[in-house]
């Protein structure tokens, strides 16, 4: 039985216009109101989804989310951090050398607030197209201290020009960190360990549940890992190919209500898992 579902935002509960469709608000509701978890698991911090979360109502005492990749879990209501993994002023600086060497734009982000680094003074960071939510302030390397709360960091470039550089990327630095593209012209990297799924499983373990009685929904790379560990791993019908895959169930995509149409089948109308196996 399903007690705890997990979804990632972009690509997943949210259209191409960034909304909650009102069929994917009221499977939520309709789950929650069954005493089931409902978990927004996202690269975001908490301050660029909270306006989601109070469109689901998932703002009480008992509501978590598990943010920046899995880099924190919290709860809504407060924003107490749970559980935490974040990086030093030794990654931040390892970090600023490779994207000079890369000549791509860098920015650290400290709880809501971005951090732009001169790394590539004539090019110009896109990850404030993507999160317009957040504060952006230009910084130098001396500014970042180990007195600043260090989640991640990122490059937001143009997607030609941005795979192309991935591939230079020394091997070791695999070995450090989580680095993963989270859409087409974001890479992002975390300290190594922190994925979706461990941000889910140190959850769960509070909670006191088992990875068969957790659903986890997603669409991109940085699902992959709680689409394998979930009981029921959910790819998007517009997830990249490697989520759909992993996963044991592809439902519609982003525009159709896809999330509603998977909580309908297993969770509301209580489908057998086995059946898709």
């Amino acid at each position: 039985m399903i007690k705890l579902i997990t979804i990632d935002l972009d690509g997943t509960l949210l259209n191409e216009e960034k909304q909650i469709s009102q069929g994917n608000k009221q499977a939520l509701a309709k789950a929650k109101a069954k005493g089931i978890k409902v978990i927004l698991c996202t690269g975001r911090p908490l301050a660029a989804m909270t306006h989601y979360l109070q469109e689901l109502d998932l703002v009480n005492e008992g509501d978590y989310s598990i943010t920046f990749n899995g880099g924190l879990v919290q709860k809504n209501d407060t924003g107490e951090i749970i559980e935490k993994r974040v990086m030093n002023v030794t990654d931040i600086h390892r970090l600023y050398h490779l994207a000079q060497k890369l000549n791509l734009p860098l920015d650290i982000l400290s709880d809501n607030i971005v951090l732009q680094l001169p790394t590539a003074p004539q090019k110009h960071s896109l990850y404030h197209v993507l999160n317009r939510l957040l504060q952006f302030q230009p910084a130098k390397l001396s500014d970042i201290t180990n007195e600043l709360v260090l989640n991640k960091a990122v490059i937001a470039y143009p997607q030609v020009e941005l795979d192309s550089k991935i591939k230079e990327i020394p091997t070791e630095f695999h070995e450090y960190y989580e680095i993963i593209k989270t859409r087409s012209m974001l890479l992002e990297f975390m300290p190594k360990g922190v994925t979706k799924a461990s941000g889910i499983s140190l959850l769960a373990k509070n909670l006191g549940l088992k990875q068969e009685e957790i659903m986890a929904i997603g669409d991109e790379e940085n699902d992959l890992s709680m689409i394998k560990y979930a009981g029921l791993g959910v790819a998007m019908e517009n997830a990249v190919s490697v989520v759909k895959k992993a996963a044991d169930y592809v439902t519609l995509s982003n525009n159709k209500h896809g999330v509603a149409k998977v909580i309908e089948k297993f969770v509301l109308n209580e489908g057998e898992l086995d059946g898709i196996f």
